[in-house]
């Protein structure tokens, strides 16, 4: 019969086991809903973006290559990151070191490419708005898919700084049942957090200001009263418009990814499992569930389609001609 301290452990019969560390069992229920429901829904949406782009020949553009790849990306975060996450909920880790570390290969890849689509899609709008007359020879279907492979060329690099837990998986833990890797941690906040936001809110930035001259610019150029108070209107609403939408996607990467390297930068150990580190590792893979509804929910485009997809109307012939746009 084993007793009370040995039922506290991961593995009763190894002395270095961890001791399962529990929760609520109110709390674990809402935390397996919520994470379930986000990882499945993320993994739709970021489905329909495929699938409407890779389909509908409108809809093959340079700017819709690399959402196609932020798409690709932010599912393969839902389809196999968010999992792994929940599978860390567990009081203990069952499936050994060496799983525990390749599992981290994963959200490392994935997560580092959906950012990286992020700079390359700021990139894309700075040359559209403040470079109109060039972006056409500028940004080529050629130049994009060679982004877009160098983005993931990038991502696959950034994860080598795992590499050295692989050598000796389990090195880390500091008990037996436990899944704990060490990174480089400067180098990841430096790589995959201050040089892609610092170039999206400049980017950003540069671009709203140069939307907003050459609004007050056109307004200064129409004479006709009448013309004057309908275009006033106009540009108006588009100001807000732009406004909103670049301030929603620079908003939200922020409040996506500042708790978890806010922590990182603070020097605060949280404790793996806790519902805290949960929360803010989970706040970074939420951020792949909000991409496709910030870059793609907002074009009329991803509606028809995704219409068309419901409806089982690209099953039918020539339905890759159906006009979208």
């Amino acid at each position: 019969m084993e007793t009370q301290d040995e039922a506290e452990l991961c593995f009763p019969q190894i002395n270095t086991s961890c001791k399962k560390h529990t929760r609520p069992q109110s709390e674990s229920m809402l935390i397996y809903i919520l994470m379930s429901f986000i990882s499945l829904l993320t993994v739709i949406l970021n489905m329909l973006v495929i699938v409407s782009i890779s389909h509908f020949r409108q809809l093959h553009t340079p700017t819709n290559l690399i959402l196609l790849s932020l798409a690709v990306s932010d599912f393969l975060v839902g389809l196999f990151v968010m999992p792994f996450q929940i599978l860390l909920t567990e009081p203990c880790w069952f499936l050994g070191d060496l799983v525990c570390v390749l599992f981290y290969f994963s959200p490392f890849i994935t997560v580092c490419a959906s950012v990286v689509n992020m700079v390359l899609i700021s990139v894309d709008r700075y040359v559209a708005i403040c470079d109109p007359l060039h972006y056409s020879t500028k940004i080529t279907q050629r130049r994009v898919r060679i982004c877009v492979l160098l983005c993931w060329i990038y991502a696959v690099c950034y994860s080598f700084m795992l590499f050295d837990n692989v050598k000796q998986p389990g090195r880390y833990n500091s008990c037996y049942g436990e899944c704990v890797i060490n990174i480089m941690g400067a180098v990841d906040i430096v790589l995959c957090f201050i040089l892609p936001i610092s170039t999206i809110v400049l980017l950003y930035l540069r671009v709203f200001v140069v939307a907003v001259s050459q609004a007050r610019a056109m307004r200064s150029h129409i004479t006709a009263v009448k013309l004057q108070s309908s275009v006033t209107v106009t540009v108006k609403k588009s100001e807000l418009k732009a406004a909103r939408t670049l301030g929603l996607v620079v908003t939200v990467f922020i409040m996506c990814y500042c708790p978890s390297y806010c922590v990182s930068l603070s020097g605060y150990d949280l404790m793996m499992g806790s519902s805290t580190n949960l929360l803010v590792v989970f706040l970074v893979y939420f951020n792949s569930c909000l991409n496709p509804l910030i870059y793609a929910f907002f074009y009329p485009w991803f509606r028809k389609s995704v219409k068309l997809i419901i409806t089982l109307n690209i099953l039918q012939s020539h339905s890759c001609e159906a006009c979208v746009l």
